[in-house]
């Protein structure tokens, strides 16, 4: 990219913007990047010209500190700019929903995105004018949000850079890279689990909701409930999900292990521990789904109730090496290691997949030295 006085360029970009043009290369060469990063269901995505170093000395220099008066559009020695935060027309970041930028709270949509820079500290602001070129029409009445962020030094980037790090559900850190630093903005998503759950909502009134024959949907509730359960939240909706499809009958293990992931989150250990009686009596119950449950009491230092899980799987899937494991630690759980071994034993000699027969003659190790296996 060549060097011309700021004023030069302003003026010049001014006057061809008025007149229609021919599609040609970016101005300066300085070509268009867009990068997005969802949070969840939140969608974060910054369009920018990136121009590169090129040799040149960044920061104080191409880029000055502070705010700068362009003698154009709305540029002014009262009226000074910052930086536009990139090359050409505004750089601009969307969000798809109500988002915070550094703990403070932003509404969805388009923002002109310009930065203040200094050599401790920076300002970052979003401005409701998102269409206009550079930041020569910059003022600060159309400012949306001003945070102030630290930057930090970093590798070399040749080209100015936007990315997302510390990518979460709910949290992401947008960094702008140019040269040797790196400024960091914070943004969270405040309500991102309630999004999903009203997400849930409206797709219970649509296809998702009425899947299949005699309601099999009851599968898309399960993976609901289930995600209620897990982040401890509108549990008695959830419930009501699940209860839609058990009060007409319909009995699967899975639903109604959903119903007591659902009670556990309630507090309501008891019900969930009878709703699991329950579920691993059905018909649909696997080997392995009983023992997983069983492995999660011994987890919960229930040991006694474990133990009962792996007598029920042992006695109705006799010939499998899973429910012989199953009683080895629940044994060894009591530190009846001569029990838990023999079970074990017994395990290895019905196993036929190498990796679980692996895990198994480990496990048969740890017995031998009187070792727990859980």
């Amino acid at each position: 990219m060549k060097k011309f006085t700021l004023s030069f360029v302003a003026l010049t970009v001014f006057a061809i913007s008025l007149v229609a043009q021919v599609t040609l290369p970016p101005n300066g060469d300085n070509q268009k990047s867009e990068f997005s990063q969802y949070m969840g269901l939140v969608k974060i995505t910054v369009s920018y010209s990136s121009p590169n170093v090129e040799g040149r000395q960044i920061w104080g220099e191409l880029v000055p500190y502070g705010m700068t008066n362009f003698n154009v559009g709305k540029s002014t020695r009262q009226n000074p700019s910052p930086w536009r935060v990139g090359a050409n027309e505004n750089t601009t970041i969307t969000f798809s929903h109500d988002v915070q930028v550094e703990g403070n709270h932003i509404k969805a949509g388009v923002y002109g995105l310009h930065m203040i820079p200094d050599q401790t500290e920076w300002i970052v602001i979003f401005s409701n004018n998102s269409t206009s070129w550079g930041s020569f029409f910059y003022t600060p009445v159309e400012d949306a949000l001003r945070v102030i962020v630290k930057p930090v030094k970093s590798e070399f980037n040749e080209w100015l850079t936007f990315n997302f790090t510390d990518r979460f559900q709910n949290s992401c850190t947008l960094q702008l890279k140019w040269e040797h630093l790196t400024i960091p903005v914070q943004l969270k998503v405040p309500n991102g689990d309630d999004l999903y759950v009203q997400k849930i909502r409206e797709e219970a009134q649509g296809a998702k909701g009425f899947q299949g024959p005699q309601f099999m949907a009851w599968q898309n509730w399960v993976q609901a409930a289930n995600y209620c359960a897990i982040k401890k939240i509108n549990l008695d909706e959830a419930m009501s999900w699940l209860d839609t499809y058990l009060n007409r009958g319909l009995k699967y293990y899975s639903l109604l292990e959903s119903k007591s992931n659902v009670l556990v989150a309630m507090g309501k250990q008891e019900d969930a521990a009878a709703t699991m009686r329950e579920a691993i009596g059905l018909s649909d119950a696997t080997v392995i789904q009983i023992d997983r449950y069983g492995r999660a009491l011994i987890e919960q230092g229930r040991f006694k109730e474990a133990l009962e899980v792996f007598e029920i799987n042992l006695k109705r899937y006799a010939a499998h090496a899973i429910s012989r494991m199953g009683m080895a630690y629940g044994h060894s759980a009591f530190g009846d290691y001569k029990k838990a071994l023999k079970f074990a034993k017994d395990a290895l000699s019905v196993e036929t997949n190498s990796a679980r027969k692996a895990i198994i003659e480990s496990a048969i190790k740890k017995l031998e030295h009187a070792q727990d296996i859980n």
